[in-house]
């Protein structure tokens, strides 16, 4: 589950992780409200536009603009980006709406850093990735100069240790700035962590992470992801959630019980069990690549179906236009192929499968 970067950072605040101030607006007048509310505050008229989705890219996109001239000039940017359709590299050629917006104030930069936690499933470990290439998209910096990415993985008996912050402040470069800033870098990096495990997380990614002309250390974005596995435990979630921004067919068939990914392909793929659905999906795209057949989506319904939740999966298979064929995979010794033969027939009549 993802959340918008203000959601975000008021977590990170809560966990003592220093961030801009900023006010959330869903409006142009709440945006100009905002700014003039920060050019108060701060006594510095220069403020941040940001859009507000869940994707990332969104300054190359246009999603991000500086508004030097203050409420006036926030005000016609938040005009422009309020409602437009920001297309970056994480959200495909369709692009995302942008409904909500963040106008945060403009701080005097002296170096952009990048800072990233995510859960390592080969070592068992979170990992802690830094780099001195702040701004850039992480990816591009691992393909074309993977030297320049720092990790460590935390021993999740002992946790953060003081020795490793230490050791990636001083591989950033940061005892330049002093020794107080290598201090306030080891006290977000363990607050970044304490809040990874607290809020059971996925991922927490902050993209730049700043060093201020003063040596404070300031996390200029927020990117986090929970780990849906541990709803259970976070009935705040529900106030976070943004339906707008997730995919209509993978919530409803959350709803339903399923396990359900959306993909860009021709093929609709109905599986039981993670694993046989991803191997399926490997095959389809493998088999299928010189005539341009790929899955047109994940689709694990799970060893205990029922005959409607498999009528339902049809029907979501179905709500792409791109699909031109259905695969049925079944491995009969977890789910009871007559429930599935049921499933295709209802599906049949009632959703007009052909």
């Amino acid at each position: 589950m993802k959340i918008h970067e203000y959601q975000g950072k008021q977590i990170f605040a809560k966990y003592g992780v220093p961030v801009p101030k900023g006010y959330p607006a869903f409006t142009v007048e709440e945006a100009t409200a905002a700014a003039r509310r920060l050019g108060e505050e701060t006594k510095n008229p220069l403020v941040v536009v940001k859009a507000q989705i869940h994707a990332g890219g969104r300054g190359k996109g246009g999603g991000v603009k500086v508004a030097k001239g203050g409420e006036a000039e926030a005000t016609e940017l938040a005009k422009k980006i309020l409602g437009m359709q920001l297309v970056t590299h994480q959200t495909g050629p369709e692009g995302q709406k942008v409904r909500r917006l963040y106008i945060e104030q403009g701080l005097a930069i002296e170096r952009e850093l990048y800072l990233g936690l995510v859960v390592d499933r080969e070592k068992r470990r979170i990992a802690v990735m830094a780099s001195t290439e702040g701004g850039m998209e992480i990816e591009t910096v691992a393909e074309e100069t993977p030297e320049k990415i720092l990790t460590i993985h935390v021993d999740p008996v002992t946790g953060l240790s003081p020795f490793q912050a230490r050791r990636l402040a001083y591989g950033l470069g940061l005892e330049a700035h002093g020794k107080e800033t290598v201090a306030k870098f080891g006290k977000v990096l363990a607050a970044l962590y304490d809040m990874f495990v607290k809020e059971d997380c996925s991922l927490v990614e902050v993209n730049p992470l700043i060093v201020t002309k003063t040596g404070d250390i300031m996390a200029l974005d927020a990117k986090v992801t929970f780990d849906e596995n541990a709803e259970f435990r976070h009935p705040e979630w529900k106030e976070l959630r943004d339906e707008a921004e997730e995919d209509a067919v993978e919530l409803e068939a959350k709803q339903a019980g399923l396990n359900y990914v959306s993909l860009d392909g021709n093929v609709g793929c109905l599986v039981n069990g993670a694993g046989l659905a991803m191997a399926t999906m490997d095959i389809v795209k493998y088999a299928g690549e010189a005539e341009g057949v790929s899955p047109a989506n994940f689709l694990d319904v799970g060893g205990g179906a029922t005959k409607d939740q498999v009528t339902k999966a049809f029907g979501m298979i179905l709500k792409s236009p791109k699909v031109k064929a259905i695969f049925v995979n079944i491995f009969g010794g977890i789910m009871k192929c007559d429930v599935i033969a049921e499933g295709v027939v209802a599906a049949a009549k009632e959703v007009g499968l052909k």
